[in-house]
């Protein structure tokens, strides 16, 4: 039987987070009407209050937490780096919670930074919707945000602008006259697919081409690699985008098997950079991302937040380098 939780109480009476914790604590800043229907909740949900719920109270831990997605620890190890080397020159310890697609329940994991008493909260992850960190901001804990572009009170974000680095690409590309240009799609990273998407889109408005560049990935497979080795039977593109470098030696090693040659028949290009993408051959062309600096400013940026600081940029974009390799002519 699922555990009923502090978030499930909030969801039913319809109040934030905050607001049941107050309630549990007897606190008097509640409207009546408010509290007895959290009451009321509380006993139509059968919640037994425990000390999450009970020791909300604030309290300097000098721990933040980090909230990443597990399909993505991969390639986010360079920014835990960077945040964590930052987090170590100003004292602060860093928790780690990972959230792992149809099994992590967000309103358990809320639950369990909150039982931390952590002093804020730093989040990489693309699936949490603006409920859920609305939920997070009713906290009052300063949030940073990496990856994704969002700012408010006690807020900020660190990023690059993915949609921006696939404008300039595919512009240049349109420009030579080369138009069959397709993204394949990144289940695991859907954010940053849109995002990059976005920009592709923008460049072929610009040229007027309405079609969609998005190469979907059938559910029915459960990797690219098994989807592409079926599709390169009957197509071919002349440019094919790939988000990581997983699917871009999906896209190369299928290519190959038929019979594409790289880059004559057909170039690709990575959006993120990795040491793979140097050391196979053909070599791939891509993104230099900052992923280190991204954990190491968005780390700083929370400290200034910690300490009260006047922040002017609550929006922080980090630039990219693009680095042509072989698989491009």
């Amino acid at each position: 039987m699922k555990r009923v939780t502090i978030y499930d109480v909030a969801k039913e009476a319809d109040v934030s987070l905050a607001t049941v914790s107050r309630v549990i604590n007897h606190s008097t800043v509640v409207r009546e009407d408010t509290k007895r229907r959290v009451e009321e909740a509380i006993e139509r949900l059968g919640f037994k209050p425990n000390a999450v719920a009970q020791g909300l109270a604030l309290q300097k831990t000098t721990t933040i937490a980090l909230v990443v997605s597990e399909t993505s620890l991969s390639y986010t190890g360079y920014m835990i780096n960077g945040l964590m080397d930052v987090a170590k020159i100003y004292g602060y310890n860093i928790s780690l919670h990972t959230i792992t697609e149809g099994i992590t329940e967000i309103g358990e994991l809320i639950e369990n930074i909150i039982k931390s008493h952590v002093d804020g909260v730093v989040i990489f992850n693309d699936k949490l919707t603006e409920k859920e960190l609305q939920t997070m901001v009713n906290y009052q804990l300063p949030l940073v945000i990496v990856g994704n572009r969002i700012s408010r009170d006690k807020v900020c974000s660190v990023f690059v602008d993915l949609s921006k680095a696939s404008y300039e690409l595919t512009s240049s590309y349109l420009k030579k006259g080369i138009t069959d240009i397709v993204l394949v799609e990144d289940r695991k990273n859907q954010s940053q697919t849109q995002q990059i998407c976005a920009g592709i889109k923008k460049a072929f408005d610009e040229y007027g081409i309405t079609k969609d560049p998005l190469l979907t990935i059938p559910r029915e497979y459960r990797t690219a690699y098994s989807y592409l080795k079926n599709y390169f039977v009957e197509n071919k593109h002349q440019v094919m985008i790939a988000n990581r470098d997983s699917h871009a030696l999906a896209i190369l090693n299928t290519a190959k098997e038929a019979n594409i040659s790289i880059p004559e028949d057909m170039e690709i290009v990575c959006i993120h950079d990795s040491k793979y993408n140097s050391m196979i051959r053909p070599t791939l062309s891509s993104f230099n991302i900052p992923s280190y600096d991204l954990g190491a400013v968005a780390m700083r940026v929370m400290t200034k937040l910690l300490n009260g600081h006047d922040i002017v940029d609550r929006e922080i974009e980090l630039n990219y380098v693009y680095n042509p390799r072989s698989s491009t002519k």
